[in-house]
């Protein structure tokens, strides 16, 4: 009899997690609502009781927390090693369990005759009810042992689970979402690009027909990792299902010497019976309390300018202070200037890597912008993109070899860079070093644009390994080296826009840039699927040029406003093609906003279910005391009237008042619903049950509605 116990019960607020540890290996025996103490242990083992099926094996393979072919398992297994001997066939057995917490378990298991190590490290989150698990191997053995694959601890799904909604898109169109039904075999995504990507983002949701933004089951997965990656949701013959995601290695990436371990990267789940919003909101809590530093938590995200789209590369002293000056009359508060600062950068072809202000642009440096900024009353900020190097720079002509490559293969030609090795320290500590003297010598800068721009298509090291992990990890180790050495300094995390947006790298970072794409349409659909897992207040949302420069819609600033509104707020134009009457409207969003964003960065979001014709959401805080709804009609409604708009997230019981506060001034061609709900009172329940009729409005139109409670 073995002296670990029987099953281990992690709660949070509203989930439970059952582990299962009286077979050779743990497995997740229940996941989800949280049980009573009238559910014991064995009650579930019992109604779990699978009888042996013809032509099978006599005893199902578990879907434990590694499935393993030395068990048996013949789906995807969660482990697969070799080495000379029999490494291939990993078993192992259960050997201690620890509970350094209340709320978090460590499961060993070890193969005696492989010499192996298996711990997998399980968190339920007693505040977020958001699920933190890893798994480590370890080569106790006095041979090496190469890793093929080590995914996070598996996920066995309920039967009950049978869609999978996606997260995929290319750049400036990230986050489109796709629900399909579950099929007999695996539904599998990989990521080769050595960033987190803008086409396979390393997260999915598994729901049922159905569940909807308010009602029924889910479940979110998200691997927190910014390189590659593969993730796999199966259905098995037998009708079992399970989710499996973890760090894609390449061929020959990853071996471990003799006492060496590999930690997987991080997955975080969760379990909601409240709907996709109900989903959204366990994560949106875990990011506030366990991502976002409590320096950046405390303080308001400041309304940004960012020079790129008003200028790109042409910099000119005297018209960024110009810009500067109109951007803080606004009510931006933090200035970024954007690429085209350093040496030699007149386009893209040429300087990444010469990271020292261009004299000829800057001949008394950055210092009379910086100035001058402070003095309109913002922050400054700047850009960087450490991680590449232009062949037509000082540096490359230096170290050539100090580029990503692989012998006999050309460089693929990719926005005129290539990445550099960062597993190579002289590679990293030159970076840190040319960054450093930047923010020592300008110690007023006090954030830092990260970007990354290209895939790294030829990922291979100085000694001629792939690199992909250790770059990820080298990447992260620089940040952090930075920040440290830069307290005061906030860094964002870009990478043409949202190729790097995850928990792994928000881990050293306080903000990602969510889309290149500035354009208000695209940025709805996109920012609602980023809002499946991340909160407003990390997603960069910007008020772009009238036309947009990458679909060249021509979009109102009432609606390019009330999109940026709801995100970390900014603009990124030249503020010299507004007309009066623009900058009048974006004064006053700015100022609403800056009234709201405590709200808006600290509520509970609920998003409602889409029409087709519209994308609709709202912020709720706490006490369901106050709310934000924005109406955002995309295309012109399919009837003569559009639908009621039915409020969600408020107090049935509590009255509200009714106004809309943006747009300003709002007139239509005939009396509307706007002119008798003005300051009026209405109960939550008739807000939510009975619903609100919506006014005609033309396509591309926003309305925001607040509601405070009556006392």
């Amino acid at each position: 009899m073995s002296d670990h116990p029987q099953f281990v019960l992690l709660n949070g607020q509203h989930t439970s997690l059952v582990v299962d540890c009286s077979n050779k290996t743990p497995a997740i025996l229940y996941f989800g609502k949280k049980l009573s103490s009238k559910t014991t242990y064995d009650m579930m083992k019992q109604l779990s009781t699978r009888q042996e099926a013809k032509c099978s094996v006599v005893v199902e393979a578990p879907i434990s927390l590694s499935p393993l072919m030395g068990e048996g398992f013949t789906g995807a297994p969660g482990i697969e090693v070799f080495d000379n001997n029999i490494a291939w066939s990993i078993g192992g057995t259960l050997t201690s369990v620890t509970q350094p917490s209340a709320n978090e378990a460590i499961f060993e298991c070890i193969d005696s005759l492989r010499n192996l190590s298996v711990k997998h490290h399980l968190t339920l989150d007693p505040h977020s009810d958001v699920l933190s698990a890893t798994t480590q191997l370890t080569n106790l053995g006095n041979d090496s042992v190469n890793v093929n694959w080590c995914a996070a601890p598996t996920i066995p799904m309920p039967l009950h689970i049978d869609q999978i909604m996606s997260f995929e898109g290319r750049w400036s169109n990230e986050f489109q979402r796709k629900s399909f039904d579950m099929f007999l075999g695996s539904f599998v995504r990989e990521n080769r690009k050595g960033k987190t990507s803008h086409d396979n983002f390393p997260g999915m949701v598994m729901h049922n027909k159905l569940t909807h933004e308010q009602g029924g089951e889910c479940y979110g997965f998200h691997l927190g990792w910014s390189g590659n990656h593969k993730m796999r949701a199966e259905l098995l013959a037998e009708g079992r299902s399970y989710a499996q995601l973890g760090e894609l290695l390449m061929p020959g990436e990853l071996a471990l010497a003799p006492n060496e371990s590999y930690t997987s990267p991080t997955l975080y789940t969760a379990y909601s019976n409240q709907g996709f919003s109900g989903l959204s909101h366990h994560f949106h809590q875990f990011v506030r309390q366990s991502l976002i530093t409590n320096k950046v938590r405390q303080k308001p995200r400041p309304v940004h300018y960012n020079t790129w789209e008003g200028i790109y590369f042409d910099h000119d002293v005297a018209v960024l202070q110009s810009l500067a000056t109109q951007a803080a009359d606004i009510g931006a508060e933090r200035f970024v200037l954007d690429d085209g600062w350093f040496k030699g950068r007149r386009g893209d072809f040429a300087g990444l890597g010469d990271w020292t202000v261009d004299r000829e642009i800057y001949p008394d440096g950055l210092q009379p912008l910086i100035d001058h900024v402070n003095n309109v009353g913002m922050e400054f900020g700047l850009w960087f993109e450490p991680e590449m190097v232009n062949p037509d720079s000082d540096l490359y002509r230096n170290h050539p070899e100090w580029a990503l490559q692989t012998a006999g293969n050309e460089q693929l030609k990719f926005r005129k860079q290539l990445v550099l090795d960062m597993t190579n320290p002289a590679v990293t500590d030159y970076l840190f070093n040319a960054i450093n003297d930047i923010l020592v010598e300008y110690p007023q800068i006090v954030y830092i644009k990260w970007d990354m721009n290209r895939d790294l298509n030829h990922a291979g090291n100085l000694a001629g390994k792939p690199a992909v992990h250790q770059q990820t990890l080298a990447a992260y180790a620089l940040i952090e080296r930075l920040k440290q050495a830069h307290t005061h300094v906030e860094i964002e995390s870009c990478s043409s826009g949202g190729a790097r947006v995850d928990y792994g790298v928000l881990r050293y970072t306080d903000r990602v840039w969510t889309s290149d794409s500035n354009d208000a349409l695209d940025r709805l659909t996109i920012q609602r699927g980023c809002s499946f897992f991340f909160p407003a207040e990390v997603m960069g949302a910007h008020v772009g040029p009238r036309d947009c420069h990458i679909t060249g819609r021509n979009i109102s600033i009432a609606m390019r406003a009330a999109v940026a509104f709801f995100g970390h707020m900014g603009i990124e134009m030249d503020p010299r093609e507004l007309t009066d009457d623009e900058r009048q409207q974006l004064q006053q969003i700015i100022q609403l906003h800056k009234q709201h964003r405590q709200l808006i960065h600290s509520g509970k979001l609920v998003r409602l279910n889409s029409d087709g014709d519209s994308i609709n959401f709202g912020i709720v805080n706490d006490n369901q005391s106050q709310g934000l709804f924005a109406y955002n009609s995309v295309k012109e409604t399919q009837r003569t009237n559009p639908p009621k708009y039915h409020f969600a997230g408020l107090d049935a019981d509590k009255d509200y008042t009714l106004s809309l506060v943006w747009p300003a001034g709002f007139s239509f061609y005939s009396q509307s619903i706007l002119s008798v709900i003005e300051n009026q009172t209405f109960s939550g329940e008739a807000l939510m049950t009975f619903g609100m009729q919506l006014p005609i409005t033309f396509p591309q139109t926003s309305l925001i509605f607040e509601l405070n409670q009556v006392k």
